[in-house]
C-alpha cells in the first residue's frame, strides 16, 4: 500500500478543527490548572474539583470559560501549525518508508518550535483572563490564612466576604492594547523562552510516543505509513495516552511558564525576573512539590485534547472539506 499523501491545506484544516473541538471540551479543566499553578501561600482552592465548584458559585457556569474566546481564536492556527509541521518534518526525514527514532524526536522538536510563534501570545492572554477570578477570590480570604503563609506579610486590610468585589471583566482586546502600549510587541511574547522550553520537550515526547502506540498490533506495509492506516479508536487512544504522559513530564516547565506570564499577582505573591529566578524562588518558598501543581489537570486536559485532535486528523476532515469545494 503506497503512503497516503495529504496536502498541506488539508493538514491545516484537520489541525484547526481538532483544536476547536478539543479546547471546547476541556477548557474548564485548563482554567483550574492555571489557577492551581498560580497559588502561592494562600490556598484558595484545594484541588481541581474545589476550584471548579468555587468558580461556578462565584462567577457562574460561564466563568469556567473565561479566556476561552482567545483560546478558540488562536488554537486553530496553533494546532494546525503543530500537527502539520510534525507531518511535514516526518515526511522529509522518512527514507525508504522508514523513520528512525531520532527522526521522530527531531520532527517533534521542529513542530514544538514552529508553534511557539502563536502559542506564546495565546497563552499570555488566556492566563490573564483565567486567573482574574482567583485574584478576586484571594482578596476575600481571611488575613489569618494569609498570615500563616510563607513570604512577605500580606496587607492587613482584607476585603470582608460580604463586600467581595466581582471578578474584573478584563478582555483579551484590552489586555493586548495595554501590553502593546506599555511594552510593545515584546509584551505579548513575555515568557516565550519558557514556552519554548515547555513545548519542544512536549512535542519530542508526544509525537514519537504517539506514532509508536498508533502502530501497535499492525504490520507496516513496505512503502506504507502505519499512521495513515490507523482506525479512529486507535488514534484516539494513542493520542490520549501519549498526551497524558508528555503533559505530566513537562508540568514543572509549565508551572514556570504560567508564573512568568501572569502579570497580576495576589498579596504576598512573588514576581520573577526570568526562568532561573522563578525556579529558585519556587524551590525555596514552596518546595519541589510546587513544580507538579496542576499535573493531574494537565493530564486531563491534554489527553482528550490530543485524542480528539488525532482522531479528527486521521478521519480526514480536511480532505473531505476540500473535496466538497472542488
Amino acid at each position: 500500500m503506497a503512503e497516503k499523501k495529504v496536502s498541506l491545506p488539508a493538514k491545516l484544516i484537520n489541525g484547526g478543527v481538532a483544536g476547536l473541538v478539543g479546547v471546547t471540551c476541556v477548557f474548564p479543566i485548563d482554567l483550574a490548572k492555571t489557577r492551581l499553578q498560580n497559588q502561592q501561600g494562600v490556598q484558595v482552592y484545594k484541588g481541581m474539583l474545589d476550584c471548579l465548584a468555587k468558580t461556578v458559585r462565584s462567577e457562574g457556569y460561564f466563568g469556567c470559560y473565561r479566556g476561552a474566546a482567545v483560546n478558540l481564536t488562536l488554537v486553530t492556527p496553533e494546532k494546525a501549525i503543530k500537527l502539520a509541521a510534525n507531518d511535514v518534518f516526518r515526511q522529509k526525514l522518512t527514507k525508504d518508508g522508514h523513520l528512525p527514532l531520532w527522526g521522530e524526536v527531531l520532527a517533534g522538536c521542529g513542530a514544538g518550535t514552529c508553534q511557539v510563534v502563536v502559542t506564546t501570545p495565546m497563552e499570555m492572554l488566556k492566563i490573564q483572563l483565567q486567573d482574574a477570578g482567583r485574584l478576586a477570590t484571594q482578596k476575600a480570604v481571611p488575613t489569618a490564612a494569609q498570615a500563616a503563609a510563607p513570604g512577605p506579610a500580606p496587607s492587613l486590610a482584607a476585603t470582608p466576604p460580604q463586600a467581595r468585589p466581582p471578578p474584573p471583566r478584563t478582555s483579551a482586546t484590552g489586555i493586548t492594547v495595554e501590553l502593546l502600549k506599555t511594552r510593545g510587541l515584546a509584551g505579548l511574547y513575555r515568557g516565550a523562552g519558557a514556552t519554548l522550553m515547555r513545548d519542544v520537550p512536549f512535542s519530542m515526547i508526544y509525537f514519537p510516543l504517539f506514532a509508536n502506540l498508533n502502530a501497535l498490533g499492525r504490520e507496516t506495509a513496505a512503502q506504507g505509513d502505519v499512521q495513515a492506516k490507523a482506525p479512529f479508536w486507535q488514534s484516539f487512544v494513542a493520542g490520549c495516552s501519549a498526551g497524558s504522559v508528555a503533559a505530566v513530564a513537562v508540568t514543572p516547565l509549565d508551572v514556570i511558564k504560567t508564573r512568568l506570564q501572569t502579570l497580576q499577582k495576589g498579596e504576598g505573591e512573588d514576581t520573577y525576573r526570568g526562568i532561573v529566578d522563578c525556579t529558585r524562588r519556587i524551590m525555596r518558598r514552596e518546595g519541589p512539590a510546587a513544580f507538579l501543581k496542576g499535573a493531574a489537570c494537565r493530564a486531563l486536559v491534554i489527553a482528550p485534547l490530543f485524542g480528539i485532535a488525532q482522531g479528527v486528523y486521521f478521519l480526514g476532515v480536511g480532505e473531505s472539506l476540500l473535496g466538497l469545494l472542488e
